[in-house]
């Protein structure tokens, strides 16, 4: 099963230990993460279902191209990596 992991500075605001779901597609490995713990959704995704402006997600160590339908391959053996970008200067 994919496994889904949460940086630090994420998990400082809601409890998101790493996970492993099922799923095909990172839409739907998010989604099952989310059943388990509907918290974490508001953080990760806007009102419209989408990867919030700050947050970035890779798989196997790269970055992902869908942002809106999250529709990008997970395979089973897959590390998710979810993060809020970090800015400043």
């Amino acid at each position: 099963m994919p496994r889904v992991i949460f940086t630090p500075n994420l998990r400082r605001h809601v409890s998101a230990p790493p996970s492993q779901v099922s799923g095909k597609t990172v839409r739907a490995v998010l989604e099952a993460v989310f059943k388990r713990n509907p918290k974490l959704q508001s953080y990760i995704l806007d009102d419209q279902g989408r990867l919030r402006q700050h947050v970035v997600v890779f798989v196997d160590g790269e970055l992902i191209q869908d942002r809106v339908g999250l529709s990008d391959a997970v395979e089973e053996t897959a590390e998710i990596f979810v993060m809020q970008a970090l800015s400043g200067g």
